[in-house]
């Protein structure tokens, strides 16, 4: 078992550390734990939040309105959190900087509060003992990595990377597939994306965004994402050749991608599916998925997958213009990919003597 510690955070402020075995709480927070329990890879070894307190964290753990009760045992015992039998330490630091993680021995930190998503900010961590930092947002100067798309670029001098967002994870390797075989000369993105936990439940000030500031509950709510021009960080041949835009909906998980793309080579819809269902099949499993069934959003809570391509959904105006749809789980599959990553950062680093 790679020894393997990582630090997660929620949405509300919580950070979770994982060792060999990784979990952690929170909207994001709580599926990365239940992803790394069913991995059996990463360890939680301790948890950060200094705004709930143990009983409410464990309550935290044990129910989602999305993905169902915790299957496994749960309980706060002398202070700590003991899932299936294993005691989590148990911290409240509100400065990352104050967290002890070498005491802890911690190595690898999972940073997901959206606040220190900058490689100045997270370093944060560094000054506590850990070795690298992995943040699961997108990040301005941090080197984002994206499962299936660029882990051959990884360099393992950078202390602090990125896991890029969960629409960049769906649409990076469905982009790569169609680029590698088709060439992509110029494409825009949709993405219709399910409620979030920055969005609000009634009409209130966003004074950034107005639009974003209307309730989720009875709107749907167009939005900017930068998912599309991120693509171009991990795939630099498609630098300025996507971007796109967001409509937050109703749901509570589960989203899906629209891409439309412009084509060098021409190509009917159905070389296109064979293409992608090959790819899924071969250098793409676990992460690209194929379906050609009668499906709908909620069919895919608890997808594995980065992208799951919908082969009856897509359609096409020529050769050389084509609409593809992707879905993908925004938390779980999402959470899978931080787990996966944070695993093969472990994996390069300790082939590198570090």
């Amino acid at each position: 078992m790679v020894r393997v510690y990582s630090l997660r955070t929620l949405d509300d402020g919580l950070t979770v550390l994982y060792r060999s075995k990784s979990a952690s709480t929170g909207r994001i927070g709580r599926i990365v734990f239940r992803n790394a329990l069913e991995l059996q890879d990463i360890d939680v070894v301790a948890i950060n939040d200094p705004f709930i307190d143990l009983d409410y964290m464990v309550y935290m753990f044990k129910y989602d309105s999305v993905h169902g009760r915790f299957k496994g045992t749960i309980e706060a015992k002398d202070g700590k959190l003991v899932i299936d039998g294993k005691a989590v330490t148990v911290y409240a630091e509100k400065d990352p900087a104050a967290i002890k993680w070498g005491e802890a021995g911690a190595d690898y930190i999972v940073e997901s509060t959206g606040v220190f998503t900058t490689i100045d900010k997270a370093s944060a961590h560094l000054k506590g003992g850990a070795k690298k930092v992995i943040i699961s947002a997108p990040s301005a100067d941090a080197p984002m990595y994206v499962c299936g798309v660029n882990l051959d670029t990884y360099d393992t001098k950078h202390k602090v990377i990125s896991n890029a967002s969960c629409t960049t994870n769906c649409l990076a390797p469905l982009a790569k597939i169609i680029h590698d075989n088709f060439g992509i000369v110029e494409g825009l993105m949709t993405t219709v994306h399910a409620t979030t936990a920055t969005q609000k439940t009634v009409d209130g000030p966003s004074h950034k965004d107005w639009r974003g500031g209307r309730s989720v509950n009875n709107n749907i709510i167009p939005s900017s994402t930068g998912a599309a021009k991120a693509v171009g960080k991990v795939i630099p041949s498609l630098n300025g050749k996507l971007t796109g835009l967001a409509f937050r909906v109703p749901t509570l998980d589960v989203s899906v991608v629209d891409l439309v793309v412009r084509t060098e080579k021409s190509a009917t819809y159905d070389e296109i599916k064979a293409v992608i269902k090959a790819a899924s099949e071969g250098d793409y499993k676990g992460v690209v998925a194929y379906t050609d069934e009668q499906v709908v959003s909620t069919d895919f809570i608890g997808n594995n997958a980065s992208s799951i391509f919908d082969a009856n959904a897509g359609i096409q105006l020529s050769p050389n213009f084509v609409k593809l749809i992707s879905w993908y789980d925004n938390e779980w599959g999402y959470s899978r990919r931080v787990c996966e990553l944070l695993l093969f950062a472990a994996k390069k680093d300790k082939e590198a003597g570090l």
